[in-house]
């Protein structure tokens, strides 16, 4: 599979992600529903970090029963609580992400649990 990170010159530059990601010659596409700081014994984490980095283990239990792995996500979307967690939320996905800068969206919404503090989805292709 070709991927380009496209960044145009003349839009705002991002940081920590792509403005748009371009694929060639993929064969698998896997789309992963929202994943919630849920344990498997149902536990909620309290704070936002172990919350976030819950979420990116659930992420990648998704990821790895397709075959796939974190290197493969091409597209983010972040749904917060709170935009007083951006900068722990910027931190978490930088530290699972490293240097992976697949598109993103980040959205400050009201989520269905009110004990969820975040909300993540992803586009995975290889």
């Amino acid at each position: 599979m070709k991927r380009e990170a496209i960044n145009a010159l003349d839009a705002p530059q991002p940081r920590g992600y792509s403005q748009a990601v371009r694929l060639e010659n993929f064969e698998r596409l896997l789309f992963v529903s929202g994943q919630v700081p849920v344990l498997s014994g149902q536990a909620i984490p309290e704070d936002f970090a172990a919350q976030a980095r819950q979420v990116w283990l659930n992420i990648d239990a998704q990821l790895w029963a397709a075959g796939m792995g974190k290197s493969d996500i091409v597209k983010i979307n972040t749904y917060i609580a709170d935009r007083g967690y951006l900068a722990v939320n910027r931190e978490v996905r930088s530290e699972y992400l490293g240097a992976l800068l697949p598109a993103s969206t980040l959205v400050v919404a009201e989520l269905v649990d009110s004990a969820w503090l975040l909300e993540i989805e992803v586009v995975a292709a290889q």
